[in-house]
């Protein structure tokens, strides 16, 4: 192995196929954000320096060997819980919810750290302990989902809160999980539902649920935003209306159009085909992320690479669901396309843990 000679992506520890489906994505961005964003400069000068940030991330994080990742997944998680209590008391106010710390120079949301601490935690839990995970196990790395998730609920932050939730039951469900404790889970759940609906639902969200069954009984209010979004996808038809040519959007009867809806941007601009190419590279990368997953050479590294593409599957379709009328808004913005910077960062971080496990797997299988 020493003697083979490495090529310039596995000197950086890159996977080169996985890098072009991420280029690929961020570029579609670009040029649809330039259309969603009332060709603002701004924002798309912005927007490239939170893309060129969330390359430097995940080149770093994919120099570090797997190993290191789980030595250092406890304090990444205890360093999360902290951040998350300071959100509680000097948390950052915007649009009815405390879910940013602002330092000033930089303001971000440290919920978002909370996608990589948590299956980083339950993942080195149940590699600890083999697969498929004990009870005791389990019940442990449900504590661990737990804090957090209430932590970022109270905030008020749903859809957040139900990724953190996922990014930790993936990696239980990827280890093997007893199909027992998954429908024993299932009925606590439903029984968990009504407690809360009428105890830790806030009126906001229970109006979201409702308008999600009834868009119309709120069409200038809180329904605003799926019917318009709707007649955005709908209006798009095959081919489009063409870029810069959307009325939903450049009239802005759309709201939200550069982040939680972007995608019925571009239904409307680019139709059904440019929709289609969009989700074709969604799977591309969702493919190629599971063949990483599925060739780790530990449980560790395999248990979490899965999980973590698994929630950026997940996040594609929540969104979609979202602004297509299938599912509640959540607030969820569609990954690598929307505008935002701590949400595209941690997704990057992610992709460079994903990728440091599979280009360190020779290194692992040698001792190194």
């Amino acid at each position: 192995m020493n003697n083979i000679k490495k090529s310039f992506w596995q000197k950086i520890h890159i996977d080169p196929l996985f890098f072009l489906f991420i280029t690929l994505l961020l570029g579609y961005s670009l040029y649809i954000l330039w259309s969603a964003a009332g060709q603002s400069i701004d924002m798309i000068q912005k927007r490239s320096i939170q893309i060129l940030l969330g390359f430097a991330v995940m080149i770093i994080l994919a120099q570090f060997s797997p190993r290191t990742y789980e030595k250092w997944a406890p304090y990444l998680y205890i360093f999360c819980i902290l951040i998350l209590l300071l959100v509680d008391i000097f948390g950052y106010t915007s649009k009815g919810a405390q879910r940013w710390l602002d330092l000033g120079v930089l303001r971000f949301q440290p919920s978002e750290i909370a996608k990589i601490a948590v299956p980083l935690m339950v993942a080195k839990f149940i590699h600890r302990d083999g697969c498929p995970p004990p009870l005791k196990t389990t019940l442990q790395t449900l504590a661990i989902i737990g804090v957090p998730t209430l932590l970022v609920a109270m905030q008020p932050d749903l859809g957040t809160s139900i990724l953190i939730t996922m990014s930790g039951v993936f990696i239980i469900f990827l280890a093997g999980m007893n199909w027992r404790y998954i429908l024993i889970a299932l009925v606590l759940i439903a029984i968990f539902l009504p407690i809360m609906w009428f105890c830790l639902m806030h009126d906001y969200q229970q109006k979201r649920v409702l308008i999600f069954i009834y868009p119309e009984l709120d069409p200038n209010g809180a329904g605003y935003h799926i019917i318009q979004s709707k007649i955005a996808i709908g209006s798009g038809g095959i081919w489009g209306k063409g870029w810069l040519e959307g009325t939903q959007s450049q009239l802005e009867f759309l709201p939200e159009r550069h982040t939680d809806f972007i995608f019925s941007v571009i239904a409307e601009e680019f139709g059904f085909i440019g929709s289609i190419i969009l989700l074709i590279l969604f799977l591309c990368l969702i493919v190629r992320g599971l063949f990483i997953a599925a060739r780790a050479q530990t449980t560790f590294g395999r248990i979490l690479s899965g999980g973590l593409i698994l929630v950026f599957f997940i996040y594609v379709f929540i969104n979609i669901g979202m602004v297509s009328g299938i599912l509640p808004v959540v607030g969820v913005p569609l990954p690598l396309i929307s505008y935002g910077g701590s949400s595209l960062v941690v997704l990057m971080a992610g992709f460079g843990i994903i990728m440091s496990i599979h280009t360190h797997r020779y290194m692992l299988s040698k001792n190194i």
